[in-house]
């Protein structure tokens, strides 16, 4: 995803934004936050619960039902529909878990709430888990990027998002969504990492020498 050249050049970008602001940013890239292998059951349990019911609407019933050899008997009818309708779930559902877990048809038919969600969730625990590594009060931006799932992630403490508003993170963050799409993740990193720390520098410039508590590479998973 990203070459050693990136990775030093986003280490750079950070490095420099970081002189002007008390605070910390920290870049990560991750290949994908979840194989999603619920997916295909929960697609495959919907079409057996729907197909089978349109099929007997649609009267394909019919020929197979009353085809064959049977005792003419309703109870056998009966049972025999019976079984004829749970044998087409299964088949359904087999068919349907096997074509779903195709790992690109799988990522097409995961919602987008569900992608959103799972990046984000991931994105907010690794910057809690970083945050331990800080004072309470020292402000932090986290920019979290999924390749597979193509979602950006901006995790910052609430002082920040009172000082400089909404705006600026949708800026930084489709500064990295045009990077991931152009083929030029590390220049869209870059240009975010840019636009917050100018933003920190003018609300939380720094006071000193700059500590640098944490890495400036960034974090490839």
């Amino acid at each position: 995803m990203l070459s050693e050249d990136d990775r030093r050049r986003i280490a750079e970008a950070v490095t420099e934004a970081e002189a002007g602001t008390s605070g910390e940013i920290t870049c990560v890239l991750v290949e994908e936050v979840s194989n999603y292998r619920e997916i295909p059951l929960a697609w495959a349990a919907l079409a057996a619960l729907c197909l089978p019911p349109l099929l007997v609407l649609a009267g394909l019933h019919e020929p197979v039902l009353h085809g064959g050899w049977s005792d003419g008997t309703e109870e056998g009818l009966i049972l025999r529909a019976l079984a004829l309708y749970a044998a087409a779930q299964a088949v359904i559902f087999v068919i349907v878990a096997l074509l779903a877990s195709w790992p690109p048809l799988r990522r097409l038919l995961t919602p987008g709430l569900l992608m959103r969600h799972r990046v984000g969730q991931l994105a907010r625990h690794h910057y809690a888990a970083v945050g331990t590594r800080l004072p309470p009060e020292a402000p932090h931006i986290l920019i979290f990027a999924c390749f597979a799932d193509h979602r950006v992630e901006l995790v910052a403490n609430p002082a920040i998002h009172a000082a400089v508003g909404q705006a600026l993170w949708d800026a930084a963050v489709a500064a990295v969504v045009e990077g991931m799409k152009s083929g030029e993740a590390a220049q869209g990193f870059i240009r975010a990492i840019r636009m917050c720390g100018a933003a920190m520098a003018k609300h939380f410039p720094a006071s000193g020498p700059d500590e640098n508590r944490l890495p400036d590479d960034i974090v490839v998973l």
